[in-house]
């Protein structure tokens, strides 16, 4: 938006500083007329019977003040302008980043060195806010990549069975209808995937008070045949642990921790135990599983879109989109609450959501 240009920050300051030394050489005049030369007599004799009288000290002593008025005025610009371009200097320094970061680059730090001062903090608040938001931009650039080229495999997928069966009239349009029908449920998980994300970031829904055992419970029934058919020992343990959200997105949370401890899991004979319990302000539900071994320098990246664990299987009826966990931390940030990650020493992994408790 386009103002009306003015007095520059640096102008004003030194017309300040010469103002305020102006008016200082005024207030000592008048202290020296109050208290002095008023009281020097004015007649031949002067002061003491001597000369000089009243008359010719004004006389002397304005001149000279005149010229020290003006000293002080000159004095007061020169020198202002100078402090107030000292002064000035790191807001010229956090005026220039702003400017960069406007133009679309984020990697520019100010990094200002000095003592702690008021400037430094605003400085430091700044490239802050630059680290975050680059951070912010490289992460919405690496999702929507990986969306695009997530949504556009099952599309060319369905363009390549298409091709296929106006090449070849005489393929079996049953299988082909089948495989269709699996690349296209799966590009509406992923959109459905995707959309919940989104709504998770916003934190656009209505909270009630929930029980997190209540919720554990339901997803588990829901995905009790699938621990059955990979004969995993589901279980759900702890007493009532309630918190303030919405429901269907905190159910979503707690299937999605379960299901990816019941698919990232030993291929018979593991285990799944889900926990919940309530600390004081604090209720907690813990999802641990069996698995394989996750290096630890794996874990923290679990959590971003379309990051997947080691071996991943992505066929059969629950194959994922990569999602879920990034869904998880979504819901979880919404709610206010924090997300654990931690390996297991002998295999799986220990996942740990906690959030702000509520009362019935």
């Amino acid at each position: 938006m386009r103002r009306r240009s003015g007095l520059s920050a640096r102008l004003r300051l030194a017309l300040s500083y010469a103002g305020f030394l102006a008016v200082a050489g005024a207030l000592m005049l008048a202290v020296v007329w109050v208290f002095l030369l008023r009281y020097v007599p004015d007649n031949s004799q002067g002061l003491l019977w001597t000369s000089p009288n009243r008359f010719l000290l004004v006389r002397t002593f304005a001149p000279a003040a005149a010229v020290a008025m003006g000293f002080l005025l000159v004095f007061g610009l020169v020198g202002g302008w100078i402090l107030a371009g000292r002064m000035l200097a790191p807001l010229t320094r956090i005026t220039s980043a702003a400017r960069t970061a406007g133009s679309g680059s984020l990697s520019h730090r100010i990094r200002m060195e000095g003592r702690q001062d008021e400037f430094r903090e605003l400085a430091d608040a700044f490239d802050t806010m630059l680290e975050q938001l680059e951070s912010h931009v490289a992460e919405q650039q690496r999702f929507a990549a990986n969306a695009s080229h997530e949504l556009r495999t099952p599309l060319a997928i369905s363009r390549a069975l298409l091709d296929v069966a106006r090449k070849d009239p005489t393929r079996d349009r049953g299988e082909l209808l089948e495989r269709l029908h699996v690349v296209n449920t799966r590009a509406i998980d992923l959109t459905e995937a995707l959309l919940l994300l989104s709504r998770g970031d916003r934190g656009h829904f209505s909270r009630e008070s929930v029980d997190l055992s209540l919720i554990a419970e339901e997803a588990a029934e829901t995905l009790l045949p699938l621990a059955e058919r990979r004969r995993i020992t589901l279980d759900v343990t702890g007493g009532a642990a309630r918190t303030g959200g919405s429901a269907e997105l905190l159910l979503r949370m707690v299937t999605n921790l379960v299901q990816n401890a019941l698919v990232h899991n030993l291929p018979a004979g593991g285990t799944v135990t889900v926990h919940t319990e309530a600390h004081g302000a604090t209720s907690s539900l813990r999802v641990e599983n069996t698995g394989p071994r996750l290096p630890p320098e794996l874990v923290p990246t679990l959590t971003e879109p379309f990051r997947r664990g080691t071996e991943r299987v992505r066929t059969g009826e629950h194959a994922g989109v990569g999602l879920g966990l990034a869904i998880v931390s979504s819901i979880v940030r919404a709610h206010d609450g924090t997300l654990d990650l931690l390996p297991r020493p002998g295999g799986g992994l220990v996942v740990t959501v906690r959030l702000p408790g509520a009362t019935a």
